[in-house]
């Protein structure tokens, strides 16, 4: 099997999908670290918040990045701001196979929490149930 630069190693054992501009998160993350100078998977892990065996197989591309917490992207990004590289969150999610979320905005979070206390179970469970295709629709686009 012939192997592309971003993606080495058996594909067919591989539980990273590629990200559609070429560059996975294992890829990203890799060429971020060498752009710090001294920082180890480690120390990235630790700073983001992030297990580091979580953090390990997510690079070592033994645990697929489709389902990875949209906090833990933002920390991993963050992190590398404040280490002085630059990386877009738009270019975290990208590489990591996931929808790009809008920006977070606390008083539509507040008032969307406010609405669902305010339904009865049935209606909380439409809601969640509403949200989950929207982002399983955004996923496929």
């Amino acid at each position: 099997m012939t192997t592309g630069p971003n993606h080495p190693g058996d594909h067919a054992r591989a539980a990273e999908d590629p990200a559609p501009t070429g560059e996975d998160l294992a890829a990203l993350l890799a060429r971020l670290l060498e752009e710090t100078g001294d920082k180890t998977q480690k120390e990235l892990a630790e700073a983001a918040g992030i297990k580091y065996p979580t953090l390990n197989a997510w690079m070592n591309r033994t645990r697929g990045t489709s389902r990875i917490n949209p906090d833990d992207l933002r920390a991993l990004g963050n992190v590398m701001r404040g280490w002085g590289v630059e990386v877009s969150p738009r270019t975290l999610f990208e590489a990591a196979g996931r929808p790009v979320p809008g920006p977070t905005d606390e008083e539509r979070e507040r008032r969307l929490l406010e609405i669902y206390r305010q339904l009865p179970s049935k209606g909380q469970r439409a809601l969640i149930q509403s949200a989950e295709a929207m982002l399983a629709g955004a996923r496929a686009s």
